[in-house]
């Protein structure tokens, strides 16, 4: 792994941090304006759609006769970027564990805050399910606020009495909107996009009068009991780090299985700069790796107990 490819990834993410003190409009701007300059792999498509009567951007990858669904959560702290702007990142997933990508356009804050999101997350899977999909054939993935929105939605699912899907893949989780992890403070310096003051600035956008600490906004908070195996990301120059870590703490008293990964000299969603950096092109095959398994597990357990209902 490349030392010099993580302080180039450093120095142009330093470059282009967004201001803490910009509005929301402004930073959608920069974002599509960066995102959009990074063309898509040529062997992806992306089609618009709608799962549930929420949008929804459909991708897919050449040659991949899809066996699986991804429910992909794109991230910005619930008020920036959209299903379509997540479409690259998003087709790693789908490209390692040969599924077809359904990256969810939920709504966002301020003009539409808390519930909206999680309201329109578990319209899909709900519209997925009802669709026809087996949700041993579904994983979750989602990075940033997605993550955290990934794991919510399987909370939510679960006390809606849902069947839930073979596994979920969180990169980053912003899991904690009080901000209470200590590497917010811990790893400040080290961390080229995310201050504390630019996420506080977004939270009463998201929350809306509603208490930050409620268990769908901030999945830390949440029992997970019941939940899939989950499959945890980060990198250790992010001040959302001890989000991944808390959430990892959580799952694992809660009877959950839990992989926790954590990459070391690296930025929030650094698997996002795959072409860039050796260190995420490897993560997401270690989590492509897990999820397969996930995948292949849940489909013998759900064919074994289709076997035992018909003798």
């Amino acid at each position: 792994m490349s030392t010099e490819q993580r302080q180039n990834l450093e120095a142009i993410l330093r470059q282009s941090a967004f201001p803490a003190d910009s509005d929301v409009n402004e930073q959608r701007r920069q974002l599509r304006e960066l995102i959009s300059a990074q063309p898509l792999p040529p062997d992806v498509t992306v089609t618009a759609a709608a799962l549930g009567g929420v949008p929804t951007a459909e991708i897919t990858v050449d040659g991949i006769e899809p066996r699986h669904t991804v429910l992909y959560f794109h991230g910005g702290v619930y008020v920036i970027g959209d299903a379509f702007l997540a479409a690259d990142l998003a087709s790693q997933v789908g490209r390692r564990t040969r599924g077809k990508v359904i990256s969810v356009d939920y709504r966002l804050a301020p003009e539409h805050p808390y519930p909206a999101a999680v309201d329109d997350a578990l319209a899909a899977y709900e519209a997925l399910l009802r669709g026809g999909t087996a949700p041993s054939d579904i994983v979750f993935a989602g990075e940033s606020a997605g993550g955290g929105l990934a794991i919510a939605t399987l909370v939510n699912a679960r006390d809606h009495g849902l069947p839930l899907p073979a596994a979920a893949f969180v990169m980053s989780p912003y899991a904690d909107l009080t901000l209470a992890g200590e590497t917010m403070e811990t790893k400040r310096d080290a961390d080229p996009l995310l201050s504390p003051q630019a996420l506080r600035a977004r939270v009463t956008d998201y929350t809306s009068g509603h208490d930050a600490a409620l268990g769908l906004i901030s999945p830390i908070f949440a029992d997970l009991a019941g939940l899939p195996p989950l499959i945890i990301q980060a990198g250790t120059h992010e001040v959302l780090l001890d989000d991944a870590i808390r959430l990892a703490r959580q799952a694992a008293v809660a009877d959950v299985e839990v992989t926790l990964d954590v990459t070391p000299g690296v930025p929030h969603v650094f698997q996002a700069y795959y072409p860039i950096l050796d260190e995420a092109a490897a993560a997401l095959d270690r989590a492509g790796q897990l999820l397969s398994a996930h995948l292949a597990s849940a489909e013998r357990v759900t064919a074994f107990a289709d076997d035992r209902s018909s003798t």
